[in-house]
């Protein structure tokens, strides 16, 4: 395996994918593609948000995820990783696949955020659609995975 694409969207899940992507890529031997996707906010007032307002979110939204990204890409190269970061915007199924093609990725490993199906039918599944179209194989890290990441970090800090 030469490039591993990983796609995390700084929630609790995202900590137990970055561990599997971590153990897939030391045994392998893979460049991990950190990628993350930026949503625009969703306008929930019958006012809606000033172009001037949306836009200092938009900034400060995408200033935080980029410092994400910068932290992470840190902290696996320190583990001796070769990391590189993607951020995008929009869609992030669109652009997983997109960038899954351009990098020619070997594997792709994303979280799984058990949402009930009536949620994945009205605002989609990520995860869903990259399964459905992707060229490669998808790694599937399941929410189970990331609560028990983190009761095993909260055991091991006593």
């Amino acid at each position: 395996m030469k490039t591993m694409l990983v796609s995390v969207d700084f929630s609790p899940a995202t900590r137990a994918v970055i561990e599997t992507a971590v153990e897939l890529a030391k045994t392998s031997g893979a460049e991990v593609v950190l990628h993350h996707s930026l949503l625009p906010p969703v306008v929930t007032t019958e006012y809606g948000i000033g172009m001037e307002m949306l836009q200092e979110t938009l900034a400060v939204a995408e200033k935080n995820a980029r410092h994400q990204l910068e932290h992470t890409e840190d902290e696996l190269t320190a583990r001796g990783l070769t990391v590189s970061t993607q951020l995008t915007h929009g869609p992030a199924a669109a652009h997983i696949l997109e960038i899954a093609a351009k990098r020619k990725a070997d594997l792709i490993v994303l979280g799984s955020h058990g949402h009930t199906a009536f949620y994945d039918l009205i605002v989609g599944s990520t995860t869903h659609a990259v399964l459905r179209k992707a060229a490669c194989p998808v790694m599937v890290v399941p929410r189970a995975a990331a609560k028990k990441g983190v009761a095993k970090a909260k055991s091991s800090k006593r």
